[in-house]
């Protein structure tokens, strides 16, 4: 259909028609018959609500949540601790009232809050849930349990059995393998980066700049706005069975920690998808409105980074956070994409201001254990375009090298790169250590050196965190021939040749130590129950 012809057309018959043609039915159909002994063992109460998101730090907490019909008065969130109540009014999200937040802040640390959504007469729209705030940050702890991963998005793809499956992972798998990781209680989750598969253009070959199928699809009229009409429906249609069935409301008591990749800007990572075009930008941002937290107000976080703001909600961060976790652990949480620069006399992938934050916490000393995790991986390459590293894929060998330049790369991502390395190596008071995504693989190692630099004195330990729900298409080794690799300009130790497998990691955060566990399951080889009982297959102890 003609794109202007369907805009023009009434906004309820089509939308009602375009609605008809998504594949809802047979999505429950799938899910309710692969779900099995992943289905949450209890009996709490979603009422009207489709998925609900919390994330948390001392003070505060924000919860992004969506109902199955829209609400045609404003919902509330009572908070009760001991014999201490109190009452926050939701705010509205998109223009229909099916999507809301709630945010409370002057919250007491290590508290845990009995939660509960109620109607405007106050009846409860569903059971209530427990959720606690972090510690404070001078508090001294004794543990932190996190469970990190990437890559969980994507259409529903099909499953028949053992090695015979197409496109993403089923939605009901990707729960199982969710519920396997909460079911070793986390204390939060960090889920870095492609939450959306959607990609608007296609940039490669004959269709270069050409609006993709699923461009196509959407219909998006890109010079009108994101909210209200079809382009409203259009966000919802294609994001929201990659998040909300995906989620549901099994992680409303653990707080989650939501970074931004490419796929996320409704792009792959291209030289002709950056910087990111304004329509596109807005998607992002109106996805992360939507459907999962924005980060929270840090007093350690400069105010006015890039795509920050001050709001009656107090400093939020589209896409530069921490989690801060007592004096005991603080993991830094930064997007490569949003600021990425391509110009060959400015190219960085992060903007000076936030690059100068990583190195002021990097060098700081009020928790025993710093994190980075970026949206990039440092380590391995995967030779695309859009990576720190130079590392191409020869067509002759099919291998990756540094003797032929990398069409578009700017050498200036690398610097940053350097700087950042060396910003973490040079922390001799803590154990350097990445944990990053994007990539779908579950890998580790250790990065001795980078070009000229040594950092052999203290090595960075670099870990890849697992996919959730990547495509049996989607694996560097199909889209490129190629499995990721160390990028050949670093000094680099692999302990962990990358899986390209569906996983995740936990990582314990102790006094004198960090534990890694990393979780791989092959849908190859491996029945959906083994799932259920899925342990680590490799441990290291940092420490």
């Amino acid at each position: 259909m003609d794109r202007r012809r369907f805009l023009a057309s009434g906004a309820t018959g089509a939308a009602a028609a375009w609605l008809g043609l998504w594949p809802w039915q047979a999505i429950k159909v799938q899910t309710a018959s692969l779900s099995g002994a992943s289905a949450p063992q209890n009996d709490w109460n979603a009422g009207t609500l489709l998925h609900l998101l919390p994330t948390v730090s001392d003070s505060r907490l924000l919860i992004k949540a969506s109902f199955v019909r829209p609400l045609t008065s404003t919902p509330r969130l009572r908070l009760q601790s001991g014999n201490s109540s109190r009452m926050i009014e939701g705010r509205q999200n998109d223009t229909a009232g099916e999507f809301w937040q709630f945010y409370a802040e002057d919250l007491t640390p290590s508290t845990s809050y009995e939660l509960s959504l109620l109607d405007n007469s106050g009846t409860a729209l569903c059971d209530a849930w427990p959720l606690a705030t972090f510690p404070a940050p001078d508090q001294e702890v004794e543990r932190a349990r996190l469970l990190f991963y990437t890559c969980a998005g994507g259409q529903e793809g099909s499953y028949r059995g053992i090695g015979d499956r197409t496109g993403n992972l089923p939605t009901a798998i990707r729960n199982r393998l969710l519920r396997r990781g909460l079911s070793f209680a986390p204390d939060a989750v960090i889920a870095n980066g492609d939450h959306i598969y959607w990609d608007l253009h296609t940039w490669q070959g004959e269709a270069t700049g050409q609006l993709s199928n699923a461009g196509r699809q959407s219909n998006f009229d890109f010079d009108a706005n994101v909210y209200g009409g079809h382009n409203e429906t259009a966000l919802k249609l294609a994001a929201g069975p990659q998040i909300i069935p995906v989620y549901g409301t099994d992680f409303r008591s653990t707080p989650v920690f939501f970074l931004q990749d490419d796929h996320d800007h409704w792009e792959n990572d291209s030289p002709l998808s950056y910087p990111v075009p304004w329509f596109q930008l807005q998607l992002a941002r109106a996805t992360q409105q939507l459907y999962y937290p924005e980060f929270l107000a840090d007093a350690n976080r400069p105010a006015g980074l890039p795509w920050s703001s001050e709001t009656e909600r107090g400093e939020l961060s589209e896409s530069f956070g921490s989690l801060r976790y007592g004096k005991l652990a603080e993991v830094l949480l930064y997007d490569v994409r949003r600021t990425l620069q391509v110009g060959e006399l400015n190219a960085l992938f992060l903007d000076r201001v936030v690059e100068d934050w990583l190195h002021a916490r990097t060098a700081s000393t009020d928790t025993r254990h710093l994190v980075h995790a970026p949206s990039n991986p440092p380590g391995w390459t995967a030779g695309k375009w859009g990576e720190w590293y130079p590392d191409v894929l020869d067509p002759v060998s099919g291998r990756l090298t540094l003797d032929i330049p990398k069409p578009q790369w700017q050498r200036g991502w690398l610097d940053q790169h350097d700087r950042i390395m060396q910003s973490l190596a040079a922390m001799r008071h803590r154990l350097p250590l990445v944990i990053s995504g994007d990539l779908h693989a579950t890998g580790f190692g250790y990065i001795r050196g980078a070009g000229a630099f040594d950092f052999s004195a203290n090595p960075i330990a670099t870990v890849l965190s697992g996919p959730v729900g990547t495509s049996a298409a989607g694996f560097p080794s199909v889209v490129r021939n190629a499995r990721p690799e160390p990028s050949k300009y670093l000094d680099f130790d692999e302990q962990v040749i990358p899986f390209e497998q569906h996983g995740f990691t936990l990582v314990d955060f102790l006094p004198d130590r960090i534990v890694v566990q990393m979780f791989k399951w092959d849908v190859n080889s491996q029945s959906l129950a083994d799932i259920d009982t899925l342990e680590s297959f490799h441990t290291v102890s940092l420490g």
